[in-house]
Protein backbone atom coordinates (compact mmCIF):
# COMPACT_ATOMS: atom_id res chain seq x y z
CA UNK A 1 0.00 0.00 0.00
CA UNK A 2 3.16 2.34 0.59
CA UNK A 3 4.10 1.37 -2.49
CA UNK A 4 1.85 2.22 -4.48
CA UNK A 5 1.33 5.64 -2.82
CA UNK A 6 4.78 6.68 -3.27
CA UNK A 7 4.28 5.34 -7.17
CA UNK A 8 1.38 8.02 -7.72
CA UNK A 9 3.02 10.90 -5.95
CA UNK A 10 6.27 10.64 -8.26
CA UNK A 11 3.58 10.23 -11.43
CA UNK A 12 2.38 13.32 -9.94
CA UNK A 13 5.39 15.43 -9.99
CA UNK A 14 6.03 13.98 -13.27
CA UNK A 15 3.17 15.30 -15.09
CA UNK A 16 3.76 18.81 -13.56
CA UNK A 17 7.21 18.95 -14.58
CA UNK A 18 6.21 17.74 -17.98
CA UNK A 19 2.81 20.07 -18.38
CA UNK A 20 5.35 23.24 -17.42
CA UNK A 21 7.48 22.79 -20.50
CA UNK A 22 5.63 21.49 -22.99
CA UNK A 23 2.76 23.32 -22.67
CA UNK A 24 1.47 25.77 -26.04
CA UNK A 25 2.90 29.10 -25.83
CA UNK A 26 0.59 31.59 -27.61
CA UNK A 27 3.80 34.54 -27.68
CA UNK A 28 6.00 32.27 -29.64
CA UNK A 29 8.15 34.24 -32.98
CA UNK A 30 9.07 32.36 -35.73
CA UNK A 31 11.26 34.07 -37.71
CA UNK A 32 13.42 32.16 -40.75
CA UNK A 33 15.65 34.96 -42.81
CA UNK A 34 16.75 33.63 -46.16
CA UNK A 35 19.76 34.81 -47.52
CA UNK A 36 19.09 34.84 -51.39
CA UNK A 37 17.56 37.03 -54.05
CA UNK A 38 14.24 37.03 -51.71
CA UNK A 39 13.63 37.06 -48.15
CA UNK A 40 10.84 35.22 -46.43
CA UNK A 41 9.41 36.37 -43.28
CA UNK A 42 6.88 34.46 -41.69
CA UNK A 43 5.35 35.72 -38.38
CA UNK A 44 3.33 33.60 -35.99
CA UNK A 45 1.50 35.47 -33.49
CA UNK A 46 -1.34 32.40 -32.71
CA UNK A 47 -0.57 29.40 -33.25
CA UNK A 48 -4.20 29.14 -33.96
CA UNK A 49 -3.77 30.74 -37.00
CA UNK A 50 -1.54 29.65 -40.26
CA UNK A 51 1.44 31.33 -41.21
CA UNK A 52 1.27 34.06 -44.38
CA UNK A 53 2.57 33.20 -47.21
CA UNK A 54 4.64 35.55 -50.53
CA UNK A 55 3.01 38.01 -52.20
CA UNK A 56 2.04 37.26 -55.73
CA UNK A 57 2.53 38.58 -58.31
CA UNK A 58 0.47 41.24 -61.12
CA UNK A 59 -1.24 39.12 -63.65
CA UNK A 60 -0.45 39.42 -67.44
CA UNK A 61 -2.56 41.07 -69.63
CA UNK A 62 -4.96 38.78 -71.37
CA UNK A 63 -5.31 38.79 -75.19
CA UNK A 64 -7.45 40.54 -77.48
CA UNK A 65 -10.79 38.64 -78.17
CA UNK A 66 -11.01 37.41 -82.06
CA UNK A 67 -14.65 37.31 -81.77
CA UNK A 68 -16.05 41.34 -82.93
CA UNK A 69 -17.92 43.13 -80.79
CA UNK A 70 -21.64 44.14 -81.92
CA UNK A 71 -21.61 46.28 -84.46
CA UNK A 72 -22.90 49.99 -83.57
CA UNK A 73 -25.42 52.53 -84.60
CA UNK A 74 -25.27 53.68 -88.12
CA UNK A 75 -24.19 57.62 -87.85
CA UNK A 76 -25.30 60.62 -89.77
CA UNK A 77 -25.28 61.17 -93.05
CA UNK A 78 -22.35 63.76 -94.11
CA UNK A 79 -22.09 66.33 -96.38
CA UNK A 80 -21.85 65.87 -100.08
CA UNK A 81 -19.37 67.51 -101.69
CA UNK A 82 -20.05 69.08 -105.49
CA UNK A 83 -18.80 66.69 -108.30
CA UNK A 84 -14.92 66.55 -109.23
CA UNK A 85 -14.13 67.49 -112.95
CA UNK A 86 -14.48 64.86 -115.49
CA UNK A 87 -11.47 63.24 -116.28
CA UNK A 88 -9.62 63.61 -119.96
CA UNK A 89 -12.11 60.97 -122.43
CA UNK A 90 -8.48 61.00 -124.57
CA UNK A 91 -9.79 60.50 -128.26
CA UNK A 92 -7.81 60.57 -131.51
CA UNK A 93 -7.50 62.44 -134.27
CA UNK A 94 -7.70 61.27 -138.34
CA UNK A 95 -7.65 62.81 -142.42
CA UNK A 96 -10.30 62.47 -144.38
CA UNK A 97 -9.10 62.48 -147.37
CA UNK A 98 -11.37 63.73 -150.25
CA UNK A 99 -14.11 65.72 -147.90
CA UNK A 100 -14.09 68.82 -146.43
CA UNK A 101 -16.46 67.60 -143.17
CA UNK A 102 -16.28 65.45 -140.58
CA UNK A 103 -18.67 62.52 -140.18
CA UNK A 104 -21.28 62.87 -137.71
CA UNK A 105 -20.43 62.75 -133.83
CA UNK A 106 -16.72 63.71 -135.00
CA UNK A 107 -15.76 67.42 -134.27
CA UNK A 108 -13.83 69.33 -137.83
CA UNK A 109 -9.99 70.74 -136.44
CA UNK A 110 -9.70 72.40 -139.92
CA UNK A 111 -10.58 71.42 -143.37
CA UNK A 112 -8.00 71.96 -146.49
CA UNK A 113 -6.15 71.12 -149.88
CA UNK A 114 -3.98 67.68 -150.03
CA UNK A 115 -0.27 68.97 -150.42
CA UNK A 116 2.45 66.87 -151.44
CA UNK A 117 5.74 66.32 -153.89
CA UNK A 118 5.41 66.85 -157.79
CA UNK A 119 4.81 63.60 -159.64
CA UNK A 120 8.13 63.42 -161.01
CA UNK A 121 10.26 65.02 -158.47
CA UNK A 122 11.47 63.36 -154.98
CA UNK A 123 11.03 65.16 -151.74
CA UNK A 124 8.03 63.58 -149.20
CA UNK A 125 6.19 61.02 -150.20
CA UNK A 126 4.00 61.54 -148.08
CA UNK A 127 0.55 63.68 -148.44
CA UNK A 128 -0.13 66.35 -146.20
CA UNK A 129 -3.30 68.23 -145.19
CA UNK A 130 -3.02 71.65 -145.89
CA UNK A 131 -4.93 74.24 -143.76
CA UNK A 132 -6.56 77.43 -146.34
CA UNK A 133 -5.56 80.21 -143.26
CA UNK A 134 -1.57 79.59 -143.14
CA UNK A 135 0.19 81.50 -141.01
CA UNK A 136 4.23 82.52 -141.72
CA UNK A 137 6.95 83.23 -139.38
CA UNK A 138 10.57 84.23 -140.92
CA UNK A 139 10.99 84.37 -144.47
CA UNK A 140 14.08 84.34 -147.40
CA UNK A 141 13.09 86.03 -150.79
CA UNK A 142 12.85 83.97 -154.10
CA UNK A 143 12.81 79.99 -154.12
CA UNK A 144 15.52 78.40 -152.87
CA UNK A 145 14.79 75.33 -154.77
CA UNK A 146 15.47 72.65 -152.30
CA UNK A 147 12.12 71.25 -151.59
CA UNK A 148 8.40 71.87 -152.39
CA UNK A 149 5.03 70.97 -151.51
CA UNK A 150 2.49 70.95 -154.42
CA UNK A 151 -1.18 70.76 -154.64
CA UNK A 152 -3.01 67.48 -155.10
CA UNK A 153 -5.30 66.55 -158.32
CA UNK A 154 -7.59 63.70 -159.07
CA UNK A 155 -6.81 61.85 -162.21
CA UNK A 156 -9.46 60.06 -162.16
CA UNK A 157 -9.59 59.14 -166.32
CA UNK A 158 -11.07 55.75 -166.75
CA UNK A 159 -12.41 55.77 -163.14
CA UNK A 160 -14.49 58.39 -163.45
CA UNK A 161 -17.55 56.36 -163.21
CA UNK A 162 -16.61 55.22 -159.69
CA UNK A 163 -17.99 58.34 -158.58
CA UNK A 164 -20.52 60.42 -158.19
CA UNK A 165 -19.04 63.46 -159.74
CA UNK A 166 -16.26 63.49 -162.18
CA UNK A 167 -13.50 65.58 -160.82
CA UNK A 168 -10.92 64.73 -163.18
CA UNK A 169 -7.90 67.04 -162.76
CA UNK A 170 -9.92 69.00 -159.88
CA UNK A 171 -7.64 69.94 -156.93
CA UNK A 172 -8.36 67.72 -154.20
CA UNK A 173 -9.34 68.52 -150.35
CA UNK A 174 -8.97 67.16 -147.03
CA UNK A 175 -10.36 67.34 -143.37
CA UNK A 176 -8.72 67.15 -139.50
CA UNK A 177 -11.47 65.25 -137.72
CA UNK A 178 -11.13 64.36 -133.79
CA UNK A 179 -12.63 61.44 -132.80
CA UNK A 180 -13.58 62.08 -128.95
CA UNK A 181 -13.61 58.78 -126.62
CA UNK A 182 -11.90 56.91 -129.34
CA UNK A 183 -8.05 56.04 -129.30
CA UNK A 184 -7.11 53.82 -131.68
CA UNK A 185 -7.09 54.39 -135.71
CA UNK A 186 -6.79 52.19 -138.59
CA UNK A 187 -7.06 52.13 -142.77
CA UNK A 188 -8.31 48.94 -143.73
CA UNK A 189 -7.16 48.50 -147.41
CA UNK A 190 -9.33 46.39 -149.93
CA UNK A 191 -12.21 46.24 -147.41
CA UNK A 192 -15.17 48.75 -147.04
CA UNK A 193 -16.37 47.32 -143.32
CA UNK A 194 -14.65 47.55 -140.11
CA UNK A 195 -14.12 45.03 -137.55
CA UNK A 196 -16.85 44.26 -135.04
CA UNK A 197 -16.72 46.73 -132.31
CA UNK A 198 -15.15 49.44 -134.15
CA UNK A 199 -16.87 52.59 -135.70
CA UNK A 200 -16.48 53.36 -139.38
CA UNK A 201 -15.03 56.70 -140.16
CA UNK A 202 -15.64 56.42 -143.72
CA UNK A 203 -15.11 54.72 -146.98
CA UNK A 204 -13.57 55.23 -150.50
CA UNK A 205 -11.29 54.13 -153.00
CA UNK A 206 -7.25 53.34 -152.22
CA UNK A 207 -5.55 56.31 -153.99
CA UNK A 208 -1.38 56.56 -155.01
CA UNK A 209 0.14 58.34 -157.69
CA UNK A 210 0.72 56.41 -161.39
CA UNK A 211 3.15 53.71 -161.02
CA UNK A 212 5.59 55.13 -163.52
CA UNK A 213 6.18 58.50 -161.38
CA UNK A 214 8.24 58.93 -158.29
CA UNK A 215 6.64 57.05 -155.35
CA UNK A 216 3.82 57.75 -152.78
CA UNK A 217 2.00 56.13 -149.80
CA UNK A 218 -1.19 54.50 -150.55
CA UNK A 219 -3.99 56.35 -148.61
CA UNK A 220 -7.98 56.24 -148.68
CA UNK A 221 -10.26 58.96 -150.60
CA UNK A 222 -13.92 59.09 -149.39
CA UNK A 223 -15.80 57.47 -151.84
CA UNK A 224 -17.84 60.96 -152.71
CA UNK A 225 -14.89 63.03 -152.73
CA UNK A 226 -15.31 66.80 -153.15
CA UNK A 227 -13.01 69.24 -154.85
CA UNK A 228 -11.79 72.89 -154.19
CA UNK A 229 -13.97 74.98 -156.19
CA UNK A 230 -12.98 76.66 -159.62
CA UNK A 231 -9.87 74.07 -159.81
CA UNK A 232 -9.54 72.35 -163.39
CA UNK A 233 -6.94 73.86 -164.68
CA UNK A 234 -4.79 70.65 -165.23
CA UNK A 235 -1.47 72.38 -163.30
CA UNK A 236 -0.72 68.85 -161.65
CA UNK A 237 1.59 68.76 -158.69
CA UNK A 238 1.12 65.43 -157.16
CA UNK A 239 -1.39 62.96 -158.96
CA UNK A 240 -3.92 60.80 -157.28
CA UNK A 241 -5.08 57.69 -158.98
CA UNK A 242 -7.01 54.94 -158.47
CA UNK A 243 -5.04 51.51 -157.03
CA UNK A 244 -5.95 48.41 -158.71
CA UNK A 245 -4.78 44.93 -157.56
CA UNK A 246 -2.50 42.91 -159.83
CA UNK A 247 -2.23 39.42 -159.49
CA UNK A 248 0.98 37.71 -158.75
CA UNK A 249 2.61 37.65 -155.34
CA UNK A 250 -0.59 39.34 -154.33
CA UNK A 251 -2.93 35.93 -154.53
CA UNK A 252 -6.06 35.73 -156.59
CA UNK A 253 -8.33 34.72 -155.74
CA UNK A 254 -9.26 35.96 -153.32
CA UNK A 255 -8.04 39.31 -154.98
CA UNK A 256 -9.33 39.69 -158.71
CA UNK A 257 -7.09 40.93 -161.43
CA UNK A 258 -7.35 44.81 -162.39
CA UNK A 259 -10.12 45.19 -159.56
CA UNK A 260 -10.25 48.85 -157.69
CA UNK A 261 -9.65 48.31 -154.36
CA UNK A 262 -11.70 49.67 -151.82
CA UNK A 263 -10.80 51.14 -147.98
CA UNK A 264 -12.36 51.88 -145.08
CA UNK A 265 -10.81 53.83 -141.94
CA UNK A 266 -12.07 52.78 -138.38
CA UNK A 267 -11.39 54.26 -134.95
CA UNK A 268 -12.37 52.42 -131.22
Amino acid sequence: MAYHKGFSAILIIFCLIYANFCAPNNDLEIRNEVNNDDVVQLDVQDSNYPPRGLHGRDGRDGLDSIVPGPLGKIGPRGFQDEPGAAEGSGGFVYTRWGRKSCRKGTTLLYAGVMGGSYYSYGGGSNYLCMPLDPTYDKTVNGNQGYSYVYGIEYEMGAHASLFPENLHNHDAVCAVCFAESRGSQVMIPARNVCPKGWTREYTGYLMSTHISYKRSEFICVDGAPEAREGTRANLNGGLLYVVEGRCGSLPCLPYKQGAELTCAVCTK
